[in-house]
């Protein structure tokens, strides 16, 4: 017996419907459910801009919606249209963070006609495809929607929102320092396609007993376990394992060859015997990228003067640290700043070792172009783990390790995003950071991704093939 649930009720005055421009394999809607003068409606003149004929602002969104719809649907292959409930409203926002927007499905279904899994949820746009019919047929905007999408209307408009940073309504992602909207839209429709597990992060538990497509392939490495075979117990436990859950999707695992570079970048203490290992690391934005054999040396802490070791100031060791590989803390100044200390110093690279617990290690962001060493981010666990052994003397190379690819495993199993703790919608439903090239469904939209979908690019579309699409 077929079961369904309707996971969002929205219901707005007005709503206008884009009909898609269908020159793919299925058919995306976007539905505009934004009152007269509000989102889409909005009046404001605005100059066509990037491929983007729309001569309002709400126009030029109305024209990016459906343009990031049709390169799904050029994808896609399904004979059910689908439809987005779409609007811009007021969201979360501050002067230099914001939510940009988010993206859902409407109804979970299980046990359908065509299912390949009983017992098993479905986005609806999913579960539409594989039966051939719209399993919940309604009016769109009202019941009749698949996907619901909102997006953040004060950026660009409210001075205070992102400070300085704007939506680029170009369809040519020529974006500079903007966010680029349809990279976003892309993003999000995917979580409404099926790229999002329903299970609970932080308990483990499945949405109402039942396993979801998603969880179907997901595989933690060191307990040699799939999510939907494990306790709920188990579950949180693997949401929270960095860098050790994994894809096992043979689509995915086929196009990883051929899209994620060779050469994960790790720190690997060769000395003392004690912490001899590898290390997770962040990598950093800025400076020469790790290589192979990449650069080695003893491993020695900056010393800023006053016993702090941020490597805020101009080093007070710089004849210890010349020729070696520094160890600073973070806190207090940019990334750039204590890495460009230790360069003045004579550091050939550069461990930050974070000042707050969790994992795995993000990334070093800024930019300074007179960098030349490379320099990583560790955690705090292991920072406290090389500094309790720097008397004995800690050897260790920043490098990249090029029998596994960058994002994924040794099976070239790509890497799904587990940080510690749970990052509400982001753990799971997102690719690890660590890949590379950077991917569309990382939990941070980078600023050199694509438009692309699919591999020699991207991982996304992949993804769905797995799941039914």
């Amino acid at each position: 017996m077929k079961t369904s649930l309707r996971f969002v009720a929205y219901a707005t005055v007005t709503f206008a419907l884009l009909s898609s421009l269908a020159f793919g394999a299925a058919t995306i809607n976007i539905v505009n459910v934004n009152a007269p003068g509000e989102g889409f409606n909005d009046p404001t003149p605005a100059t066509p801009v990037g491929g983007n004929t729309g001569t309002t602002i709400g126009e030029q969104r109305l024209i990016a919606f459906q343009y990031a719809a049709n390169i799904w649907g050029a994808n896609l292959n399904s004979n059910v249209p689908i439809y987005v409930e779409a609007s811009f409203v007021p969201l979360s926002c501050t002067s230099t963070s914001a939510v940009l927007g988010s993206a859902g499905t409407m109804e979970v279904w299980s046990d359908f006609p065509g299912a390949r899994f009983s017992g098993t949820w479905y986005h609806v746009a999913l579960a539409n495809k594989i039966a051939g019919e719209d399993l919940s047929p309604g009016t769109p905007g009202i019941d009749g929607d698949d996907i619901i999408a909102r997006f953040n209307s004060s950026i660009g408009t409210n001075p205070n929102c992102l400070t300085g940073v704007g939506w680029y309504y170009g369809l040519d992602n020529a974006h500079g320092n903007d966010i680029d909207l349809v990279t976003v839209l892309l993003h999000e429709f995917a979580h409404g396609l099926g790229f999002s597990t329903f299970v609970d992060k932080n308990t483990g538990a499945n949405f109402l007993g039942q396993t979801d497509i998603y969880a179907r392939f997901i595989r933690d490495d060191t307990a040699k376990k799939n999510w939907f075979k494990m306790k709920d117990a188990e579950r949180a436990a693997s949401a929270i394992n960095s860098r050790q859950v994994v894809w096992t999707g043979s689509a995915v695992r086929g196009a990883a060859r051929r899209t994620l570079i060779p050469g994960t970048p790790l720190l690997k203490v060769t000395s003392p015997s004690a912490i001899a290992g590898n290390y997770d690391v962040g990598a950093a934005a800025f400076g020469p990228p790790l290589s192979s054999p990449g650069v080695s040396g003893a491993v020695v802490l900056s010393d800023d003067g006053a016993g702090g070791t941020t490597a805020c100031t101009p080093l007070a060791n710089a004849g210890a640290i010349a020729g070696n590989i520094a160890l600073v803390d973070r806190g207090t100044c940019t990334f750039t700043v204590k890495v460009k200390n230790a360069q003045d110093a004579g550091a050939i690279g550069v461990i930050v070792a974070d000042n707050a617990a969790g994992s795995p290690p993000a990334g070093l962001g800024g930019t300074d172009p007179s960098i030349t060493i490379p320099s990583v981010r560790i955690t705090l666990g292991a920072g406290n783990t090389i500094k309790a052994q720097l008397g004995a003397g800690v050897s260790a190379t920043l490098g990249v390790d090029l029998s596994v690819r960058a994002g994924a495993d040794p099976q070239d199993r790509p890497l799904l995003f587990t940080p510690n703790p749970v990052q509400g919608g982001s753990t799971i439903s997102h690719w690890d950071t660590i890949a590379f090239p950077n991917q569309l469904m990382e939990p941070a939209i980078n600023g050199d991704l694509t438009h692309s979908v699919k591999p020699p690019q991207d991982l996304t579309f992949k993804l769905l093939h797995d799941i039914g699409w």
